[in-house]
C-alpha cells in the first residue's frame, strides 16, 4: 500500500519533464520561425512589403507575401520541432520509420498553421476588426513592425492547441503502436504462450 504513491509520483514527474522538454522545443521552434520570417521579410524589401500580392484568388481575395512567409516559416519550424521532439522529448529505444512518425505530427501542425494563417491575415489586414492598430504598431519600425508581432501573436495563440493534440493523439498513437507490435514478439512470428503465461 505504501508503494502505490511512488510510481504515481514517478509518472507525474516524467510527464512534467516531458512537458518542459516539449515547451523548450516549442520555444526553439518559435525562434526558428521568427528567424525565417525576418530573413524572408528582409529579402522582400522590409516590413512595409509584407502585404504585397503574389497572385490574385477568386473574388476579392489574394495570396499575399505574409501568407507565403507563414507557410515557409511553419514548414521549417515544423521539421525542426518534429526532429527534436522525436530524438529528445519523446525519445524511445525503438521507433517506427521517420516518415511514419512525421506525418501525424505534420498533420496536426498543418491544421494549426491553417488556423494561424487566418489569424495572421486578420491581424495584418487594415479592414479586419482585430487589425493591430497604429501608432502602437506600424509597417516600418523593426520592434513595432506589425508583421513580426502578428507572427508572434499567431504562434502564441496556436501553440496550446498544437501541444494538446500532439500530446493526446500524435505521440500517444505512436507509443500505442509500438506497444501493440511489442518488443518481446517479432512481427513475423506467432505468439507461442508457455504453460505459465496468461494470454
Amino acid at each position: 500500500m505504501s508503494e502505490e504513491p511512488r510510481p504515481a509520483r514517478g509518472r507525474l514527474l516524467a510527464v512534467l519533464v516531458q512537458f518542459i522538454k516539449f515547451g523548450l522545443v516549442g520555444g526553439s521552434g518559435v525562434l526558428v520561425n521568427l528567424i525565417v520570417t525576418y530573413i524572408m521579410t528582409q529579402v522582400n524589401g522590409g516590413v512595409g512589403n509584407d502585404n504585397n500580392i503574389i497572385f490574385q484568388l477568386p473574388g476579392r481575395f489574394a495570396f499575399r507575401f505574409t501568407i507565403l512567409v507563414w507557410i515557409v516559416a511553419f514548414l521549417i519550424a515544423n521539421f525542426w520541432n518534429f526532429q527534436l521532439n522525436r530524438s529528445w522529448t519523446f525519445k524511445r529505444a525503438k521507433t517506427r520509420g521517420w516518415w511514419a512518425e512525421f506525418w501525424p505530427f505534420f498533420f496536426v501542425g498543418a491544421i494549426a498553421a491553417l488556423i494561424g494563417a487566418l489569424i495572421k491575415v486578420a491581424l495584418t489586414n487594415p479592414t479586419s476588426p482585430v487589425y493591430l492598430p497604429s501608432p502602437m504598431f506600424n509597417d516600418h519600425e523593426g520592434l513595432r513592425a506589425r508583421a513580426y508581432w502578428a507572427q508572434l501573436i499567431t504562434i502564441v495563440l496556436t501553440m496550446p492547441v498544437n501541444y494538446l493534440v500532439n500530446k493526446v493523439w500524435t505521440f500517444r498513437a505512436v507509443k500505442d503502436t509500438r506497444t501493440k507490435s511489442g518488443v518481446q514478439v517479432a512481427p513475423s512470428a506467432p505468439v507461442e504462450p508457455s504453460g505459465s503465461e496468461v494470454v
